[in-house]
């Protein structure tokens, strides 16, 4: 029995096998010569392997009848893998050349998708991440290369890792996973946040788990305490079955906070809503008695199309469509049944990777304080309307507010009312009903959106600070790396002093504040907020009914105190 001490992330026990996860592995493709005698073999190498994934893809057609988007996919995939002229271009050219056949498709492959990309056919560029993934697989069959896949990972697995993407957490949120436990990672990172929504307890920081833990190996992940245990016997697997047990009646006796109202020991009202990404995560969000959704994350929704088994670049592009994203937003609205719902425009870049065609992310050396979230969209001006024009005709289905990330000058809110304007008009332009009136508000999570808070508030109809954002750039400490993790301080007095000064100026202006980030949800930062003046917080949909609860046992005049000594602490 092994005992390893990290950072808890997401509190909660779980008990169950390590799926380990490699480390990412890259098709590795030498430009190798072969012998005259090698021809032949080489060629029916390749002949076995395209037949072999030519099998793969008539079996999923098969299987997807009946889904007409997915049997399209398919489809295409089946007619590009018996493509004549493209077959009989890699033939010729592996007989004039004495390299591998693998060298040669994937040289090929390469140069019809660029080809492709350069057509000025929005089709045909469509079609080039189609060709590099179906010609991928032949390459990976014919060089027996197996990388991971994430959705391996079986349910009630406890992940263990050096680092997990968001968009791969949101795929395993889908796992009913018993834990997650990685090398890397903070407890206000976007993987966090996800274990936290979907109950799944996480414990980061953890020193080298992935060479000490055995691929299914039993394991505990105990992120009440920021503990994983490898191997326990059997009275420590009985114990912890136990705490299991006492945790669960403790949610039973927080169930009657659901559908209560947040109300201080003195009878002050407060808004609890929810922090979501998904249309699982809104039914979640009700479920758990959220009076809305206060941050709904639409960048999740292409994360996880990016992600989809089926076909990564047809989901990168219906994710990005109107319609698609019209449909999803229009869900959301439906389940939430009329309470307000507050969708943040795309916030990619940073550590939110999503590649497509239609939004290039180029590499950067410091990825956090570049192109990313607003800035990115306004680059991307096609992209921002299209999203506006979704928004605008769900609008119609519910109480539906529009929020801008990461602003950090008035300019940017003019130049994304500009569009969302251009929206509208062609909205009505194309006669598609749509509502007109709906609030536009901005994320304040940088420090210059906090000290021009007053300039700021004159163009949004209402403020919501991001926490985890502002911490990490007021005090200079990326909330991803473990590295500084000690220096990740929500209660940085200077912190404190941007978010007395944003809300002193929202109030000024007459314009609703709430908090989103994760202080929102952690007890003595929530009891903080609201003797600040904070009323409406919204987080992780579990996290309702404990807030409900801590809220009841305490009166306003207690958390005005509690505020008061935290501003003047040094």
């Amino acid at each position: 029995m092994n005992i390893f001490l990290g950072v808890s992330a997401s509190t909660g026990i779980g008990i169950g096998k390590a799926f380990v996860i490699p480390e990412a592995e890259k098709r590795q493709i030498p430009a190798k010569r072969i012998s005259l005698e090698e021809k032949a073999s080489e060629l029916a190498k390749f002949d076995k392997s395209l037949a072999n994934v030519i099998a793969q893809i008539s079996a999923q057609m098969e299987a997807a009848k009946g889904n007409k988007v997915q049997s399209e996919i398919f489809e295409t995939y089946y007619l590009m893998l018996n493509d004549p002229e493209f077959l009989k271009g890699v033939r010729q050219n592996f007989d004039k050349s004495d390299y591998t056949i693998a060298y040669i498709l994937d040289q090929e492959t390469e140069k019809y998708a660029e080809r492709l990309e350069s057509s000025g056919n929005e089709y045909l560029a469509e079609r080039a991440q189609d060709i590099r993934d179906i010609f991928g697989r032949v390459l990976d069959d014919l060089l027996d290369f197996h990388p991971f896949n994430i959705e391996d990972v079986p349910d009630g697995a406890v992940i263990v890792a050096r680092a997990i993407n968001p968009s791969d957490t949101i795929v395993l949120s889908k796992r009913k996973l018993a834990g997650i436990a990685l090398i890397e990672g903070g407890i206000s990172s976007h993987v966090a946040i996800l274990a936290r929504n979907f109950g799944i307890p996480a414990v980061f920081a953890l020193d080298k788990i992935t060479s000490s833990i055995k691929h299914g190996d039993t394991v505990i992940v105990d992120g009440n305490v920021g503990e994983v245990i490898d191997e326990p016997d059997n009275d420590c697997i009985e114990n912890y079955r136990q705490k299991i047990m006492q945790e669960e009646e403790a949610r039973k006796r927080l169930a009657i906070f659901r559908d209560k109202k947040a109300v201080t020991k003195d009878g002050v009202p407060f808004t609890i809503m929810a922090n979501v990404g998904s249309v699982e995560e809104a039914r979640i969000a009700l479920q758990e008695g959220a009076d809305g959704i206060g941050l709904f994350r639409s960048e999740f929704l292409f994360m996880d199309a990016s992600n989809s088994s089926v076909s990564k670049a047809h989901a990168r592009v219906s994710a990005f469509s109107e319609e698609s994203q019209f449909k999803v937003y229009k869900e959301v609205l439906e389940i939430m049944k009329g309470k307000p719902v507050t969708i943040r425009t795309l916030d990619a870049g940073g550590d939110k990777i999503i590649n497509s065609q239609e939004l290039k992310i180029e590499a950067e050396k410091n990825p956090l304080m570049g192109l990313r979230a607003i800035r990115l969209s306004l680059v991307n001006p096609s992209q921002l309307k299209t999203q506006f024009k979704a928004l605008f005709r769900a609008a119609v289905y519910g109480n539906l507010k529009i929020m801008l990330p990461l602003i950090t000058s008035v300019e940017q809110v003019r130049e994304a009312k500009i569009i969302a304007n251009k929206a509208k008009e062609e909205l009505s332009a194309e006669n598609k009903v749509y509502k007109d009136n709906v609030p536009i508000g901005i994320m304040v999570e940088t420090a210059a959106a906090a000290i021009i808070a007053d300039c700021l508030a004159k163009e949004s109809d209402f403020f919501s600070i991001g926490t985890n954002d502002l911490i990490q750039y007021t005090i200079g400490v990326d909330r991803e790396n473990t590295s500084v993790l000690a220096l990740y301080d929500e209660f940085h007095l200077a912190v404190k002093r941007l978010i007395k000064r944003t809300i002193e100026e929202a109030d000024k202006a007459g314009i609703p504040i709430s908090v989103c980030g994760e202080m929102a949800s952690r007890k003595d930062s929530m009891l903080l907020l609201g003797g600040m003046g904070i009323r409406c917080l919204s987080m992780s949909p579990k996290e309702i009914s404990k807030t409900k609860e801590q809220l009841s046992k305490i009166t306003v005049d207690e958390l005005k105190e509690i505020s008061t000594k935290s501003l003047n602490s040094l």
